[in-house]
C-alpha cells in the first residue's frame, strides 16, 4: 500500500467521521482543489473584485486574471508556505465568495480587493472573541467547522450582520442570528440540540450585540480587514484630491496628478486609493482614516470654492481627533479617565502629556475607537473639530484658500 492509498484512507475516513480539520488537510496532500476553483475565481474577477491570497504584508499574492486550477493551486500554495490546510481553506472560501456574489452582489459594493488571508484571520478573531481562546485554539476550532458553518460564518461575516457563536459540551459550533436568540434552542447542521443562553449544553455563549462594549471597535476591525468603505467613497476621494495637493497617509502620498491622468469614477484610481488605504497595517485605525476622509470630502462637496491647499495628513486629524476626544473625557469623567486620558491635566491636550494605558492601535484611545460615529461624542463630531482648528480658511470662517496649521 501506497502513501497515497494510507492517505486517501484518511480522507475518506474523516469525510464520514465529519473530522473536517482532518478532512481539510488529507484534500490537500492529496492534491485535490475546490470544485469548480477556476469557475470561481472568474466569477469574482469579471465583477471587478480582485483576489488576494496569503498573509499580508510579505505572503500575499495577488490574483488579477482568470487562471488554469493547476496554476491556481500553485499560487495558494505558495502563498500559505506548503499548509495545506489553510489552502484548501482558501479554496473553500473563494468558492463560498463566489456564490455570494452571484447571489447578493449588494453585500461587495466598494469592496474592491477580497483578502482572503485577512477573511480568514477575521473569522478566527471572531471564533477567539465568542469562545474565550487564543489565536491557535480559534484557527483550530476553525478549520474544524463543517463546510455549512463555514459558509455560514462568512456570510455574517461579509454581511456585516450581529450573529452569536455557541459551543456545545460535544465541541460542536453553531452560528446563529442574534433575532434567533429568544427561541427555546438551535439545531446545528448535524442535527445536535443547543439549548438557549443558560441551558445545560451551552458551553459558551456570548452575544455580540447584547455586550454593547467593545461593539464599534469590532466593527472597525471588521470593515477594515474587508476593505469596506461607503459607498462612493473613492470618487469622493477624487473630488477631495481636486482641492489639495495630495493626500498623505502612512508615509505615502496620493497625489493630486492623479486626478489629471484618471477620472472619478475609474477603477485604476479607486485601486490606487485603496492601495495607500492598505498601507495602514491595523484594521481599525484604517477605519478611523476612512471617516476623516468622509468629513474631508464633505467639505469640498459643501464648500465647492475651497482650496485645501498643501498635502493633507489625515493621520494627523484623527491623532488631534483622539486628544480633542482625551481632554473631554478628563473634563466630563468618561471612560477614557481610566486609562489613556487620566493623565491629561492640562488644558491643551499635549499628546506627550496623555499614558497611552489601553495599548490602542496607533496610539488612538481604545474609547476613541469603541465610539458610535454619530453623537454628542461621536467620531465624527470630534474629527470634525480636529478638520476645522487644522484649517486656518474654517477657523476664520473663510472659504478661500486654506493653510493648514
Amino acid at each position: 500500500m501506497t502513501l497515497s492509498d494510507l492517505l486517501k484512507d484518511v480522507y475518506e475516513k474523516a469525510c464520514l467521521d465529519k473530522k473536517w480539520a482532518l478532512v481539510r488537510h488529507s484534500a490537500g496532500m492529496l492534491g485535490k482543489q475546490g470544485e469548480d476553483l477556476a469557475k470561481s475565481v472568474a466569477d469574482l474577477l469579471v465583477r471587478q473584485k480582485q483576489i488576494t491570497v496569503g498573509m499580508p504584508p510579505h505572503y500575499e499574492r495577488a490574483i488579477t486574471r482568470p487562471l488554469p486550477v493547476k496554476e491556481l493551486r500553485q499560487i495558494i500554495d505558495q502563498a500559505h508556505c506548503r499548509d495545506q490546510s489553510t489552502a484548501m481553506l482558501t479554496h473553500e472560501l473563494i468558492i463560498y465568495l463566489s456564490m455570494f456574489i452571484r447571489t447578493e452582489p449588494h453585500l461587495f459594493v466598494e469592496m474592491l480587493r477580497l483578502r482572503i488571508g485577512l477573511i480568514i484571520q477575521v473569522m478566527a478573531s471572531e471564533l477567539a472573541r465568542a469562545l474565550m481562546c487564543d489565536g491557535v485554539e480559534a484557527s483550530e476550532h476553525l478549520l474544524n467547522l463543517s463546510p455549512y458553518e463555514m459558509k455560514t460564518l462568512l456570510h455574517h461575516i461579509i454581511s456585516g450582520k450581529e450573529f452569536t457563536i455557541r459551543s456545545a459540551r460535544s465541541g460542536r459550533i453553531s452560528i446563529i442570528n442574534d433575532r434567533m436568540l429568544s427561541r427555546r434552542s438551535v439545531i446545528t447542521d448535524d442535527g445536535d440540540a443547543v439549548d438557549g443562553i443558560g441551558g445545560s449544553n451551552a458551553g459558551c455563549a456570548i452575544g455580540f450585540e447584547s455586550d454593547r462594549h467593545g461593539q464599534w471597535l469590532r466593527r472597525r476591525r471588521l470593515d477594515g480587514a474587508l476593505n469596506r468603505v461607503p459607498i462612493g467613497f473613492y470618487s469622493k476621494v477624487w473630488n477631495l484630491l481636486e482641492k489639495c495637493q495630495g493626500i498623505a497617509i502612512e508615509g505615502r502620498i496620493l497625489m493630486n496628478q492623479l486626478t489629471r491622468e484618471m477620472t472619478a469614477g475609474e477603477l485604476k484610481f479607486a485601486l490606487q486609493a485603496e492601495q495607500v488605504l492598505n498601507s495602514v497595517p491595523q484594521p481599525e485605525y484604517r477605519q478611523l482614516i476612512v471617516e476623516a476622509l468622509m468629513i474631508l470630502t464633505m467639505l469640498v462637496e459643501n464648500l465647492p470654492t475651497i482650496n485645501l491647499g498643501k498635502v493633507i495628513n489625515v493621520e494627523q486629524l484623527v491623532h488631534r481627533a483622539n486628544r480633542l476626544f482625551l481632554n473631554d473625557q478628563a473634563e466630563f469623567g468618561g471612560d477614557a479617565i481610566l486609562c489613556c486620558a487620566r493623565n491629561n491635566d492640562n488644558d491643551n491636550g499635549d499628546e506627550q502629556s496623555m499614558g497611552y494605558d489601553c495599548n490602542g492601535a496607533a496610539q488612538i484611545c481604545q474609547h476613541f475607537y469603541d465610539s458610535a460615529p454619530s453623537g454628542n461624542y461621536g467620531t465624527m463630531i470630534y474629527l470634525i473639530r480636529s478638520t476645522i482648528e487644522s484649517f486656518d480658511c474654517l477657523a476664520n470662517h473663510d472659504s478661500s484658500d486654506c493653510k493648514i496649521q
